[in-house]
């Protein structure tokens, strides 16, 4: 348990960092879902608009240190690839 007021006040912001970090994954999570469930149902044009949503996302989670930079060209890559593949 944190005694000084300086530990409790890092502990609050801690938890509340954390709660807010796992929204913004999850939401990060689903977009990518919904590229590859679009991908997978073999709508060229679903897929195609809902890479586009995600990549400003990916971008977004980067710049607020969510995820690596590599991880995010890794993402972004891959579900490009699955997308060009359809074409």
């Amino acid at each position: 348990m944190a005694n000084t007021a300086q530990a409790r006040k890092r502990a609050r912001q801690s938890e509340n960092n954390r709660v807010r970090n796992a929204g913004q994954r999850s939401n990060l999570r689903t977009f990518i879902k919904k590229v590859i469930a679009a991908v997978e149902s073999g709508d060229v044009e679903e897929a195609k608009t809902a890479y586009a949503t995600v990549v400003p996302v990916i971008d977004s989670a980067v710049s607020k240190g969510l995820i690596h930079k590599n991880k995010a060209a890794r993402n972004k890559s891959r579900l490009n690839t699955r997308v060009r593949a359809m074409t």
